[in-house]
């Protein structure tokens, strides 16, 4: 039925243009975004049929939402409508050296908050999907959730879906100790594990040497069939170096490194688990997957937005080799 279904949340997201703080501006850019529809939306731009599951409210912003989600070719047809509910907002504030950019939630008692087990109909088409995808964000946002989450990946698991999992840890949803206590247990059903050198510090307690070496630590303590870990080097807020590795039980696989000129790096990580996803779980490769991911998040970096327009033939090209300048 999907090569993807995506479970978590979406939100409205206004930014002051300008660079100008929430204070002092008298205008707001909108956008939309959420972690695990980001990912939706890109294995979809990279041609993968893929749904996302959520909770919205039935009113104007909850219809915004869902119609900016079908535009990209996200099935929203398990979309549950919450007649009394709220959209989640978000405000990102873009920073400039030193200032970094910065965000300020306002999504608490949100429709998706509220979810509960047994308000999705899981089996009736995990059974025909290849692969669930969830971050650590979902489980974060209440104790319903991180039970509705972990009820995904029972029957997931009972159906034989893949699980993909994300950490993507948020400080201002929870501590380091409210994520191990929730996540840490989890691990044990997720086939692909997507994490960076901070987050598996942060939520596992798991330090190592290198990537590599994480990566090994984590394939040897959970089940693990694959682990790809994203990093970010810069210190600035406008350039950065960008690749990741993956490793599996038998081999470690590395990339290119891309040297990024930032526009927007919302919804970098996740364009890398959509490209990542798309070679792993469409076309049974793990090299294509980091190749496509780490270039799919290279070119998100390139304008505003949480979402990746890019296309697949815009990867192809890079993975080929940047061609700078006007193309004509």
């Amino acid at each position: 039925m999907y090569d993807l279904v995506a479970f978590g949340e979406a939100m409205i997201r206004f930014s002051p243009p300008d660079f100008k703080r929430l204070e002092q501006t008298t205008t707001l850019d909108l956008n939309i975004g959420g972690t695990e529809l980001n990912v939706a939306v890109g294995v979809s731009r990279l041609g993968m049929k893929s749904a996302w599951v959520s909770i919205l409210p039935a009113n104007p912003l909850g219809r915004m939402i869902a119609n900016k989600a079908r535009e990209l070719g996200v099935d929203i047809s398990k979309i549950i409508w919450d007649a009394d509910g709220r959209a989640g907002l978000y405000f990102l504030e873009f920073g400039a050296t030193p200032r970094s950019s910065s965000v300020v939630y306002d999504r608490a008692n949100s429709s998706f908050s509220k979810i509960n087990p047994g308000d999705v109909k899981w089996r009736e088409f995990l059974k025909e999907s290849k692969c669930l995808h969830v971050t650590g964000i979902t489980p974060a946002l209440s104790q319903s959730a991180a039970r509705a989450t972990l009820e995904a990946f029972e029957i997931a698991k009972d159906t034989g879906c893949k699980i993909s999992m994300d950490l993507n840890y948020r400080a201002k949803l929870w501590s380091p100790e409210e994520a191990n206590k929730t996540l840490a247990p989890m691990m044990d059903y997720v086939d692909i594990l997507i994490t960076t050198k901070g987050d598996t510090r942060v939520i596992l307690g798991i330090e190592a040497k290198n990537d590599e070496a994480l990566a090994e630590i984590l394939l040897d303590r959970y089940p693990a069939e694959v682990v790809a870990v994203s990093y970010r080097e810069g210190d600035t807020v406008w350039k950065c170096l960008w690749s990741a590795i993956a490793v599996t039980r038998k081999k470690a696989y590395t990339t290119r490194t891309y040297t990024i000129d930032i526009v927007d790096q919302v919804g970098r990580g996740d364009s890398f688990a959509a490209g990542f996803l798309f070679g792993y779980i469409a076309n049974a490769d793990v090299q294509m997957g980091l190749d496509y991911g780490v270039a799919f998040a290279a070119l998100k970096h390139s304008f505003p937005g949480d979402f990746n327009w890019c296309t697949k033939e815009e990867v192809e090209a890079l993975l080929e080799g940047p061609r700078p300048g006007v193309h004509r």
